[in-house]
């Protein structure tokens, strides 16, 4: 511990600079936390729809109808406004939200989320790690 101390004082600069960097890392995981709490894998999703989880996709009508998952219900993306009010019969049901990158599906995620949703999950990476993964899609 004296030769810590003694590095620090010999070496203000570097110090000051390590502990930056560790400030640094900490922020970013914890921000990348609190953005992927309640994103899943593509297999993860697979493990969550066969145990009942209702599935909605939040592409348009012409990306939906080209190729979804399974089972999943279309959403129309100009109804993510109101979501929570639309989808409050499901509050107490597992929700998985599906869009092409993963980008909206977050921000509703988080919208259901405030709005007292508990079980609600999005796909990382939306359709996009769907297909990666190799994964079926239904048309039409």
């Amino acid at each position: 511990m004296d030769r810590l101390l003694e590095y620090i004082q010999l070496h203000p600069f570097l110090a000051s600079l390590a502990g930056a960097m560790a400030l640094a890392v900490l922020a970013f995981e914890l921000k990348t936390r609190g953005q992927n709490y309640s994103a899943v894998q593509p297999q993860e999703a697979i493990a969550l729809m066969n145990q009942g989880a209702q599935v909605y996709d939040l592409r348009d009508k012409d990306a939906y109808a080209a190729g979804h998952v399974g089972g999943a219900k279309h959403l129309d993306p100009s109804q993510i406004g109101n979501a929570a009010e639309s989808l409050k019969r499901l509050k107490e049901r597992t929700l998985l939200l599906v869009c092409e990158d993963g980008n909206a599906a977050t921000k509703l995620t988080r919208q259901l989320h405030a709005g007292g949703f508990t079980k609600v999950f999005n796909l990382r990476g939306g359709l996009a790690a769907w297909r990666a993964e190799g994964l079926p899609l239904r048309r039409g």
